[in-house]
Order: C-alpha cells, then structure tokens, then sequence
C-alpha cells in the first residue's frame, strides 16, 4: 500500500513551477504550493543553481520541470500518465521531453532573458529571431505529433503537461502559431480542468 504523501511544490507564481501544479493536480495528489523567488536564498538551500521549480517529496528534493514530471508520472503510474511499456516506451518519452525542453521551449526562455532577466547591459532584441526559432519548432511539432490526439497517442500524459504549458507560454507571449492542428492541441489540453486549478493555486501570475 502506497504512503500518502503531501508534496511540497516551490517555485515563484507564473514560473515553470505551473507545469508541475497541474501535473499534481491531473495525478489528485495533495500538495502545499510554497511561494520561492527565483535565485532567492530560500531556492539556493534546495537548488544549487537557485531555479525553481524544485519538489520536494520528504526528504528527496528534486529540481527541473521535467524531471519532476516524469519522477511523478513514474510514482503514480497507476494513473496512467508515463510512459509506454519497456525501453522503446521509455526512449520516446525521454526524447519527447528533451525536444520540448530543448527545442520547443528554448526560443520562448531565451526572449523571455533579454526581456526580463538579464542585467540590463547585456540584454538585446531577441524578438524576432525568437518568433522565427519557434515558427520552426511548431513545425516540427506539427510533424511528430501528426494525427495523434496526445504525444504518446491516444491518451494524455506528462509529455503533454509540458508541451501544454509551454503552448500557454507562447500564446501569452504573442508567438505565432501557424498551425491548425498545433493550435487544436493546445486547446485541447489547455482545457482540461487539472490546469485550471493548477493556474488557480499558484501556477498564474496575480
């Protein structure tokens, strides 16, 4: 028998730390959300690089959103949000995550430091190379997602928490999404009840 555990989520409001709220949220594992700055003492003490989200589950600390995702994925898996059976299941999950970290997300991270982030003196307009970068990972989002309703398929997983969050992230920060069949997929996931109250207990800005 599984020990009930209530999971600690750090991170700041309107951070990354949303993607693993709804994450919580679609498993109906309880949690206490605890509000951290980035690069903040408190995130130093848990993280080395002091970046939130960090999860802490009793004494393990884990760190990057991604990884939270799927260490949760893989603890509740009778929920059914990890990967497909064996080591090709676990491969395409894997690959899945580090495209949507890697690719998908770069240009929205990288407009989001010049615009925000970085000291002042070595911010430059990244703008429109950020627009075009994303333009490219949309279509080739388009590609490996094809006719499937999620990324593994038919059903939703934690690869879609992540794809979900950061559709939401380019849609409020004005990227273009030229595709229909991207733009269908984000709605579908960004609609499901799990995200709304994961925008509702600390996953939305104020």
């Amino acid at each position: 028998m599984q020990v009930s555990t209530i999971y600690k989520a750090v991170g700041s409001r309107g951070s990354r730390v949303s993607r693993v709220l709804w994450m919580l949220e679609e498993l109906g594992q309880p949690y206490e959300f605890v509000e951290v700055k980035l690069r903040s003492p408190e995130a130093y003490a848990l993280n080395p690089s002091g970046k939130v989200p960090i999860l802490i589950d009793g004494d393990l600390e884990i760190t990057d959103s991604a990884a939270i995702c799927v260490y949760l994925a893989d603890k509740h898996a009778d929920k059914g949000m990890g990967a497909n059976p064996g080591l090709a299941g676990r491969a395409e999950m894997d690959s899945w995550m580090h495209f949507a970290q890697s690719e998908l997300e770069a240009p929205l991270w990288n407009k989001l430091r010049h615009r925000f982030l970085l000291p002042k003196d070595v911010r430059v307009d990244v703008g429109p190379a950020a627009v075009y970068d994303f333009a490219s990972e949309v279509k080739s989002l388009d590609r490996r997602l094809g006719d499937k309703s999620y990324a593994l398929g038919d059903r939703f997983s934690a690869v879609d928490v992540l794809l979900g969050d950061m559709g939401g992230w380019a849609r409020a920060g004005r990227f273009p999404i030229e595709s229909d069949r991207i733009n269908a997929y984000f709605d579908r996931v960004l609609s499901r009840p799990a995200r709304a109250r994961a925008q509702a207990n600390g996953g939305a800005m104020k």
